[in-house]
């Protein structure tokens, strides 16, 4: 996974006591996804290998690459290295060395997993003997920004002959948000018939609600008040899972990781599981038996390329991919020490 920012202050003759007395900061017009600079893959895993190596040298404390936010369109939106420390000379030799090798490599970034568009996707995973196969629904990560709510795949998904039958291979998706149709499920209770609107309730932009109707597999009990009062980062979603042909929906959350524990599905036993995210987390990424990436739409679409950006600062790699080598040039942020007396 592409991570911003390492650090670590051993192997420095600074003490990491303190502010640094030099701040290095370099632009490197390279402008890329999270999904195409995972440090599981090359060349972002040697890259950011790179940070420990240069943050050991004497008299630097920190070091950091910073991919970017590609669907931004701001002056500051690229690709930065920063170094931090207490040796000019040095923190400048090492922000440069990691700016090179991060313009060195631009051409080599691709997307962790095999890309293709969703009908592709799913022709792989229904041809497959693998399970379970993941699908990343790339598109509306909310993860990466996307409203989660985007119903554009689930509508493709649900046309799909070969899942139509309750007998064809299995396919989880997660998830979709839905509180009406949760209610509806509530009503309906486990093996009974309901059916509502999902999805797409603020973004539409791309495919408006899709009616789901099916089975009721699980829904969540109403909470009591106790329950409603604590974190929701400690209470379970809201959700019900909604059993269309072979296809089971999880729906009232836009999490792509919902908890599943208690709801009688296991996604290890699917065939298929699909999820709102780019590159897996480690939940299903030790999970998977083979794993495709779909270009699917969403505010988090993958082809970038066509974003018709008017503020960053251009020429941008890779949507001007012939563009001259930049200078690289180390810039040294002034120290805010004077602000704190320490």
């Amino acid at each position: 996974m592409a991570s911003s920012w390492r650090s670590q202050s051993a192997g420095s003759t600074s003490s990491g006591k303190g502010r640094p007395a030099y701040k290095a900061w370099v632009a490197v017009p390279v402008l890329v996804s999270g999904e195409w600079s995972s440090t599981r893959a090359e060349p972002a895993k040697s890259l950011y290998a790179m940070v420990p190596e240069v943050e050991a040298m004497p008299g630097v404390i920190d070091a950091g690459i910073w991919i970017g936010y590609v669907w931004g369109d701001d002056r500051r939106n690229q690709g930065v290295v920063m170094v931090y420390g207490d040796d000019k000379a040095q923190v400048e030799a090492g922000a440069k060395k990691l700016a090179q090798k991060f313009w060195d490599v631009r051409r080599q970034f691709t997307l962790e997993a095999p890309g293709h568009p969703l009908e592709k996707c799913l022709d792989l995973a229904l041809a497959s003997d693998k399970k379970p196969f993941f699908i990343s629904d790339m598109g509306d990560n909310p993860g990466g920004g996307g409203s989660g709510e985007v119903t554009w795949t689930l509508a493709q998904v649900l046309k799909r002959p070969e899942l139509q039958s309750p007998n064809g291979k299995s396919l989880l998706y997660c998830s979709i948000p839905g509180s009406e149709m949760v209610e509806a499920a509530r009503k309906a209770g486990v093996d009974g018939h309901a059916e509502g609107y999902v999805g797409a309730m603020t973004d539409n932009a791309y495919e408006p609600p899709v009616w789901l109707s099916g089975t009721v597999i699980y829904v969540s009990p109403v909470q009591d008040q106790n329950q409603v009062s604590e974190s929701p980062y400690r209470r379970r979603s809201d959700i019900a899972i909604i059993k269309t042909g072979s296809i089971y929906v999880v729906v009232g959350t836009s999490s792509p990781t919902p908890n599943l524990e208690g709801t009688g599905i296991d996604p290890r036993e699917m065939d298929i599981v699909m999820v709102k995210q780019g590159y897996l987390v480690n939940q299903w990424y030790n999970m998977k038996a083979d794993w495709v990436m779909a270009l699917t739409r969403g505010g988090v679409d993958q082809d970038f390329k066509s974003i018709p950006y008017k503020n960053i600062v251009r020429p941008m790699f890779p949507l001007d991919p012939d563009m001259p080598d930049p200078e690289l040039n180390v810039i040294f942020v002034p120290s805010a020490k004077h602000l704190y007396g320490r």
